[in-house]
């Protein structure tokens, strides 16, 4: 991708917080301000950035995001709040634009003294590479265990006027549907009111990282930002643009969200878990909630096992009441069980070679006579998980 947004300039350097090289600074700034809508974490205990993110989004505009990674600024008390303000005012001033438009993400280790004099030195470096074009050094710029960036965007015309959607975003572990994930963050050169972005942006969520588990866990630091600056002219005010747009960010967010899923730390597959059959939408998504965070139904996934009777066990115990005797499972298109009997050997030889793929889908119909389904995206549970969270501090 050569330009990531009309508007908008983005930057990822090195600013010593990784002592390997790599980068860990980012920057958003839009040339002139944008509304601006996030969603953060349900967490109870929260980093400080986002504290401060919540705070300022009440106003409905920013101008720039700075984003750090190695150091997530979490459980610092007061002074972790006052480091964070330290860097949004030296951005500020640097940037020469009101301190209240400027934004503040972290991620990395939790607990360990925020790094602001490392960060403050760099900040001119980082407004000086800054450009239309550096996307990817943005991605990679957040990223802690990730493997690789995430980065997608999408542009499109509406009576010859184009407009587009770019966004990034960093996670690997500690994802679970419990908000929206990790760090993401989404510029766009439409116009609209922060009203009526929010609204866009939470339904957008719900169709995508609402929709993916890793491990089950809800990070501290988990945030999304939406900023909209009107660079091109076009407005949600207009039906046309108002769909386009929507159908754009629905895309740009469920393509992050998979890309999230399939680097799931010492993740190898991509796995769809869909329910149908349901009498309730929340009844086809507690089952497939259950199912795509169970480690067993994970653990045979990665041992390339298409163990039904996990799946099954899953379903059964996620607190909705459906006929046992009527489940219907399908591994892409290969029915393994029919009626809640096996569908026999050579079904469960092709199901076994569907499981070797690195992507595919397991699809169950509890069959309740009802037209509600849930999807949800997951990953294996691999040996490398574990080892890498096992000395994530060291």
């Amino acid at each position: 991708m050569s330009k990531f947004c009309p508007g908008f300039l983005t930057a990822g350097i090195n600013a010593g917080l990784k002592e390997d090289g790599k980068k860990d600074l980012g920057l958003i700034y839009s040339q002139t301000p944008a509304s601006v809508a996030g969603v953060f974490t349900k967490n109870i205990i929260k980093a400080a950035p986002v504290i401060i993110d919540i705070e300022k989004i009440k106003k409905g505009y920013a101008q720039a995001v700075i984003i750090n990674s190695k150091n997530a600024n979490c459980c610092t008390g007061k002074k972790g709040i006052e480091d964070a303000y330290e860097v949004i005012n030296s951005l500020a001033l640097q940037l020469q634009i009101d301190r209240s438009l400027v934004f503040i993400s972290s991620t990395g280790i939790i607990g360990q003294p925020f790094p602001k004099e490392k960060i403050k030195f760099a900040i001119p470096k980082l407004i000086a590479n800054s450009n239309d074009s550096k996307g990817k050094e943005l991605a990679e710029a957040i990223m802690t265990t990730d493997t690789v960036f995430k980065l997608a965007s999408v542009s499109k015309k509406i009576n010859g006027i184009s407009f587009t959607v770019s966004g990034v975003a960093k996670g690997a572990g500690m994802i679970h549907p419990d908000m929206a994930t990790m760090l993401c963050f989404v510029c766009t050169d439409i116009k609209a009111d922060q009203d009526k972005l929010q609204t866009i942006l939470n339904d957008a969520i719900a169709n995508s990282f609402h929709k993916i588990t890793i491990d089950g866990d809800t990070s501290t630091n988990d945030t999304v930002l939406l900023l909209a600056n009107g660079a091109s002219g076009l407005s949600i005010d207009k039906n046309e643009v108002k769909k386009a747009f929507e159908k754009s960010l629905n895309e740009i967010l469920l393509t992050l969200a998979k890309k999230i899923v399939k680097d799931g730390e010492g993740a190898t597959k991509l796995v769809q878990i869909k329910v149908i059959g349901a009498l309730t939408r929340d009844d086809a998504k507690k089952i497939a909630d259950v199912i795509a965070s169970s480690p067993l139904v994970k653990t045979a996934i990665f041992g390339e096992d298409a163990n039904w009777g996990r799946i099954l066990a899953a379903a059964g115990r996620a607190g909705v009441n459906f006929n046992p005797n009527r489940i219907n499972l399908f591994f892409d298109e290969v029915m393994i069980m029919e009626n809640s009997r096996p569908c026999g050997e050579k079904a469960e030889k092709k199901a076994s070679a569907i499981i070797k793929k690195d992507e595919f889908v397991i699809l169950l119909d509890i069959n309740m006579g009802g037209e509600a389904s849930a999807t949800v995206y997951t990953c294996d549970l691999s040996v490398d998980y574990v080892k890498i969270n096992a000395d994530y501090r060291t």
